[in-house]
């Protein structure tokens, strides 16, 4: 298996980052900060893929992931 992308975004209204994944079917998450997603994610990514029946990889039970995030932010030019 390769290396699976998760992807997050920061939801301003909720002041949470969220993560999804098209390649581990049904994950959907969240967590207040990028440190605890990770955390997160290194427990759900491997009982997802356990439960969607993915095949084991060929380096024993590791699973390699890539979160990219994403995360709007506005300042201003001038101190007011």
């Amino acid at each position: 298996m390769d290396k699976l992308t998760v992807n997050a975004f920061w939801d301003d209204e909720a002041r949470v980052w969220v993560a999804t994944s098209d390649d581990v079917r049904g994950l959907a998450t969240e967590a207040e900060t990028v440190d605890d997603l990770v955390a997160k994610l290194k427990i759900m990514i491997p009982e997802l893929l356990d439960a969607n029946g993915y095949p084991d990889n060929l380096n024993g039970d590791e699973v390699s992931f890539q979160l990219k995030t994403e995360r709007s932010i506005v300042t201003h030019r001038h101190a007011n």
